[in-house]
């Protein structure tokens, strides 16, 4: 979690914020996606978070990916901006966001595939028809969407 999320929490507490962030699809070229287990929920889901201050959406997606994991994004093609209440999560420890997610599909990349970081215990590929059934509740709306729109 960025300073800025940060900071806001020190003022609002856990009340539900409005978060702006991106995330990534990463798919190599047999088709899989690459997803982390989040250290805060235990739960699979994709590299990303909040946007800080002066940063594009873009600029989000690339860095969350390469904090987390180590992998440095090529192309990036937009896929969605998901909002709603669909994307409300309360984070185990209590605090609440309703996300506005950019997301963006990456097919070339280059990196380690491993956690980078400590918001993240171990990475793996899945297959489309094969992810797991623990993925965060967020990203399993945004890996839905994806898989019934993908060409």
């Amino acid at each position: 979690m960025g300073d800025y999320i940060l900071q806001l929490r020190r003022l609002v507490g856990t009340r539900p914020l409005i978060t702006c962030g991106a995330c990534v699809i990463l798919l190599d070229a047999r088709g899989r996606i690459l997803l982390q287990r989040r250290a805060d929920n235990g739960a699979w889901g994709l590299p990303g978070g909040s946007m800080e201050p002066g940063e594009t959406l873009e600029q989000t997606a690339r860095r969350e990916t390469l904090e987390e994991m180590g992998i440095v994004c090529g192309p990036l093609e937009f896929l969605h901006l998901f909002s709603g209440p669909e994307m409300y999560y309360r984070y185990p420890h209590g605090d609440e966001a309703y996300n506005v997610a950019a997301v963006y599909v990456c097919r070339r990349f280059e990196g380690q595939d491993h956690p980078a970081d400590d918001e993240v215990t171990e990475t793996a590929w899945f297959a489309p028809a094969d992810l797991p059934p623990d993925i965060s509740p967020p990203d399993r709306v945004i890996l839905g969407h994806f898989l019934a729109h993908r060409q």
